[in-house]
């Protein structure tokens, strides 16, 4: 078996929209501190690049969370693995993710940070799947929508492999 990698974003565009995105973030919250969330270990690439864009004052913090179901199906049951080291309540909080597809795992998430009292909650992926979603969640800045397609590359990995790529292709298994 053969494994490929064809090109879907390059790291030119991915670059530019993490850009854009790292205005908007920094205009919404223009004179005010943004505390960024990382969920490990896909978004980390993200988030670093992301956090270097915001103009307004930025702390970091990360999670690692899973999800379990029956084979690679999430539950929606999360399981925290890795806690926050500091306190969200009252601060202007980003989570940070790579990809968002069922939105299970992060519905839930989102529902344990929103009981830690933030001042605001917000969302930010670099690539969606909005044809995989299952639950309701509401993402506040998208780089990309994507087609389900197994993508790699700028942190999404396959069995830990390809996270480093500087752009965001799609795995063929050949």
């Amino acid at each position: 078996m053969s494994e490929s990698v064809r090109v879907m974003l390059t790291e030119e565009e991915v670059n530019r929209r993490i850009a854009e995105l790292g205005a908007e973030i920094s205009m919404e919250f223009e004179g005010e501190p943004v505390h960024l969330i990382c969920i490990l270990k896909g978004s980390v690439f993200f988030t670093c690049e992301l956090a270097k864009r915001i103009t307004v004052p930025v702390t970091m913090d990360f999670m690692t969370v899973s999800s379990y179901g029956s084979g690679t199906t999430s539950s929606g049951n999360v399981k925290i693995k890795k806690d926050l080291d500091e306190d969200i309540a009252g601060k202007n909080v980003v989570v940070i993710e790579d990809i968002i597809d069922t939105g299970r795992t992060l519905e839930c998430l989102l529902g344990i940070l929103k009981e830690r009292n933030p001042k605001n909650l917000k969302l930010c992926t670099l690539l969606d799947k909005p044809d995989r979603r299952i639950a309701d969640v509401s993402v506040d800045y998208t780089g990309f929508v994507v087609p389900d397609e197994f993508v790699v590359g700028y942190g999404l990995d396959y069995d830990q492999r390809y996270r480093n790529l500087p752009y965001v292709g799609v795995l063929d298994l050949g």
